[in-house]
């Protein structure tokens, strides 16, 4: 039984005892014990009634300052960086221009912080670690395209760099 449920039987259970008691003992006449039992019961009834209204209201209206207090939920978003890595791999797919000029330098950025070396002064060791066809895509002296706007690496060659990178 819950707190609220107690302070409400409580008076219930006080107020017919009282009204037994009177009833038995008889110290006044009969009809004024039973209109103070009523009027007992009136009173239980009507803060019965106001803790329900008072709830009903509290959780309708509240005021326009508690309104404003009220944290709201923050919306779920993706991270701007994994937006950003999403949108380089997509266009380096699509693009050779864009791959060399944005997607690889990307990549061999992530090379050089996974190896912890820089992959540009110990291209040796870069290959070792990496493999001959991923280090021919990322390696720093690596030609431009000459169309731009070809398509850039496929997707399976692009999975097989990242698996690389994974392992490195």
């Amino acid at each position: 039984m819950t707190h609220e449920a107690r302070r409400l039987i409580l008076p219930l259970v006080l107020v017919n005892v009282a009204l037994i008691v009177l009833l038995g003992v008889r110290p006044i006449a009969t009809s004024t014990i039973l209109a103070a039992y009523v009027l007992a019961l009136a009173a239980i009834a009507l803060e019965l009634v106001t803790r329900v209204l008072a709830a009903r209201a509290s959780i309708e209206a509240r005021s326009e300052f508690e309104h404003a207090l009220a944290r709201k939920p923050a919306d779920w978003t993706r991270p701007p960086e994994l937006v950003r890595i999403e949108r380089e791999l997509t266009l380096g797919v699509a693009s050779a221009g864009h791959l060399h000029m944005r997607l690889l330098p990307l990549l061999r950025e992530i090379a050089t912080a996974r190896l912890g070396f820089d992959t540009a002064r110990a291209p040796e060791r870069a290959r070792a670690f990496l493999g001959d066809d991923v280090w021919e895509l990322l390696r720093p002296d690596r030609p431009a395209p000459a169309d731009r706007n070809a398509p850039g690496l496929t997707q399976r060659q692009l999975e097989r760099c990242i698996e690389a990178l994974e392992r490195a």
